[in-house]
């Protein structure tokens, strides 16, 4: 059958049902494509009988009011682990992982604005199967920063760092100038070392790029871990050598994830799991106002817990809002940040029981909508179930939950909003 056909039929069959049983909320989905390119779309819509006459399935701009579109992306090329930035200019730039997840490589494609398709795919680490991605925590990270250049850390194998000592070393690259390849890899561990899990960096308009890890700090064991940065100020051409900016009381949670992100003010984040005296695992937000020189601390969720829980972490800025999302015992939360005060709103957990939630992902859109993800089943070895809800601008949940089997192992997700206030979810 024609697409926009069946499409039509669905919607009328949904209205006939609507004011048969008189619900108000629902959720349209399709699938479309085959082999690599198949997804299913799905709207989520809220229905009163004044409005069935104006419901349309085509995609336009989300309106004050109006209900997002959300579309579901598998990885492409079978790959794990995507993460997503969508520019300025709507160039959606991703990374993900393909290969063996202890020795594999990292692809990056990008899709021009309003585009179908991704351009073939570039290889970011300059050696061959050098990339680990093992344990979920540990997957490869990305940034855009001035003129749209694109930044990607990674954790290596010991085999690839050069020094027995280091036991994963952390390598960075960035496109060239002609954005057409990735330069060779660096290791930008100089002296810090004990790498694990917890990585991440973030760029910004002035130039600046932030690398991000956690490793030993002056003493052994995660209740002495510090989180480090290596600071470039010229667009990654050359790092400072990595300083310790956590406080060495906190610790740092050793197989954890962790997120930095520079918002439009440029102001550094970092959203990481501490491990104060091994058993306070809160996660914990740092900020720095003058380029990682100094930072300020923040508890946002905390969690007793005597065991490394491999969670990640998650931010993102959106609607004119900057998004932290987070587990804490099984279950997935998210919230603002101020970028003024640095302080973050209560925080906002997904309705509903939870099913073992890990991995969230979060975004807004342009009209204030915000959208969670996550996973849920998943564990060392064994892949589950991708689960997502919508919330409106109030932070109230808007209409169902929804969720959709398929996340491999390792895996997890990545979330973006475009310009139209419609969002998409890669898995």
């Amino acid at each position: 059958m024609n697409l926009v056909l069946r499409n039509t039929v669905l919607l009328y069959a949904f209205r006939i049902y609507a004011t048969i049983a008189q619900l108000h909320s629902y959720a349209l989905r399709w699938t479309v494509g085959t082999g690599m390119g198949r997804r299913t779309i799905t709207i989520a819509f809220c229905l009163t009988l004044a409005t069935l006459p104006v419901l349309g399935v085509r995609s336009k701009h989300v309106g004050a009011g109006e209900t997002s579109q959300i579309t579901l992306l598998r990885t492409p090329h079978e790959g794990i682990q995507p993460q997503t930035v969508l520019d300025r200019d709507g160039v959606l730039h991703m990374i993900y992982f393909k290969g063996d997840a202890s020795g594999g490589d990292i692809e990056y494609v990008s899709r021009k604005p309003n585009g179908k398709d991704f351009g073939e795919p570039i290889r970011v680490n300059s050696q061959p199967g050098s990339a680990i991605a093992i344990g979920t925590v540990r997957g490869p990270q990305l940034a855009v920063g001035r003129n749209g250049r694109v930044y990607v850390i990674w954790f290596g194998s010991q085999a690839g760092s050069g020094d027995p000592a280091n036991s994963i070393p952390v390598f960075f690259s960035r496109l060239n100038d002609s954005h057409a390849g990735f330069e060779p890899q660096r290791n930008l561990m100089q002296y810090a070392k004990g790498g694990d899990g917890g990585i991440s960096i973030a760029a910004d308009a002035r130039g600046d790029v932030y690398a991000v890890w956690h490793a030993t700090g002056a003493e052994p064991g995660e209740s002495h871990r510090r989180v480090y940065l290596a600071r470039s100020t010229d667009e990654g051409k050359t790092f400072a050598r990595e300083m310790p900016v956590s406080p060495a009381s906190l610790g740092a949670c050793g197989c954890c994830g962790m997120r930095a992100f520079a918002d439009d003010h440029g102001t550094l984040f970092i959203l990481y799991r501490a491990a104060t005296e091994s058993v306070h695992r809160d996660m914990t937000l740092l900020a720095s106002t003058d380029q990682g020189q100094t930072f300020r601390t923040t508890r946002v969720g905390p969690w007793e817990l005597n065991a490394c829980p491999m969670s990640t972490a998650y931010m993102s800025e959106g609607g004119h809002r900057l998004l932290a999302a987070w587990e804490t015992a099984g279950q997935v939360y998210f919230g603002s940040i101020n970028p003024i005060s640095l302080s973050l709103s209560s925080a906002t957990p997904a309705p509903g029981e939870s099913n073992k939630r890990k991995h969230p992902a979060v975004t807004a859109s342009v009209n204030g909508q915000v959208l969670l993800a996550w996973t849920e089943g998943t564990g060392w070895l064994k892949g589950g179930s991708l689960a997502w809800q919508l919330f409106d601008s109030t932070g109230k949940a808007a209409g169902g939950q929804y969720s959709e089997s398929g996340v491999p192992v390792w895996g997890l997700t990545s979330v973006f909003a475009d310009s139209h206030g419609n969002f998409t979810i890669v898995y």
